[in-house]
């Protein structure tokens, strides 16, 4: 069939930065590009040397961090195993007490920023169990290691090295040496990478602080932001399952922006199901589930949840975890 119109992308915060070849190329010795880091650090964030050079002599370098990011579940298991991760009866009681819990507080969040308050949950229990595992590795060890000794990513990760540095100056209440996270480098009840937590965190109770890791004004409203930075739609649907002709052929997206128009994806054999929510543009998603292949549609919110992670098997488990939480919620609640 011809080339569809497709429609705009979703717009984008600009790009975080990443640190130079100086820095990440494994060709140039290790102290030459820790040097090349400070002088980075300091120029792109004003970081003091001293201090720069003082904290990466204390990290420490761990290859079981190297090793995690080599299997992530993402990559190695397919939707019917990774499904059954999330959603279990456990996460989706402890996301509705959760819920209960601080219903005033996510409520308040979800009519200021239109992002509905079972999702800011969701994301909370998917990625720390609503708190409860929020990671033991140093923040600093998991981003030297994976900036100094893990060269396919070392930009990325040099990049947020850099950015702990000036998270640090921006709030000098975290000490970086302390700090704990997962095996990437990510902190807190909804695990914010340093540039995430510098760039787009919310200080949700006016007190002057913005703390990512327990407070949960704070959590609340700054994954809330998040979504609403990356061009979440007040109101707009998330995913719906979709149905595929007889005839129609495989068809794999060129990524998952929600580009394709609706007619297109029909006219190649995709359309919602009966009584599935509809938007302006889609894109395909081809899950192997445990009845066999499963066929949903990702609409412009379904792209906004992928941005927090690139997997569109986490972002399906957020939908379908939020919409477990929201189907417990009281009669009569919002």
């Amino acid at each position: 069939m011809p080339e569809p119109a497709l429609l705009p992308k979703v717009p984008q915060p600009p790009e975080r930065p990443v640190a130079p070849a100086s820095v990440t190329d494994p060709a140039i010795p290790r102290e030459q590009r820790i040097e090349a880091f400070v002088d980075y650090a300091a120029q792109t964030y004003q970081a003091d040397p001293a201090f720069v050079r003082s904290v990466l002599a204390q990290a420490q370098y761990q290859q079981k961090i190297v090793d995690a990011m080599n299997r992530p579940a993402e990559a190695v298991k397919p939707w019917r195993d990774y499904r059954p991760i999330f959603m279990t009866d456990a996460r989706i009681e402890g996301g509705r007490a959760f819920y209960a819990a601080n219903r005033d507080a996510l409520d308040r969040i979800a009519a200021e920023t239109g992002v509905p308050a079972e999702y800011v949950v969701a994301i909370i229990g998917v990625e720390t169990s609503y708190g409860k595992i929020t990671g033991n590795y140093r923040v600093v060890d998991a981003l030297y290691t994976l900036a100094f000794d893990y060269p396919k990513r070392a930009p990325f990760f040099a990049g947020e090295l850099a950015q702990l540095f000036a998270l640090g100056k921006a709030e000098p209440q975290l000490d970086i040496l302390a700090l704990k996270g997962s095996y990437a480098g990510a902190m807190g009840m909804g695990q914010f990478m340093p540039s995430s937590y510098r760039l787009w965190g919310k200080d949700g109770d006016n007190d002057g602080q913005r703390d990512l890791l327990t407070h949960l004004p704070d959590v609340f409203a700054s994954i809330a932001n998040y979504f609403v930075v990356h061009g979440w739609q007040r109101g707009g649907p998330v995913v719906a399952r979709a149905e595929r002709a007889a005839d129609a052929a495989d068809f794999v997206p060129d990524g998952l922006d929600p580009v394709y128009p609706l007619a297109d994806l029909a006219a190649r054999g995709y359309r919602p199901q009966s009584g599935e929510p509809t938007a302006e543009g889609a894109t395909l998603l081809s899950m192997d589930g445990e009845l066999g292949k499963e066929y949903w549609l990702g609409y412009r919110n379904f792209y906004v949840i992928t941005r927090y992670n690139r997997s569109p098997m986490y972002a399906l488990a957020v939908h379908q975890l939020a919409q477990a939480i929201r189907a417990g919620t009281p009669a009569g609640a919002p």
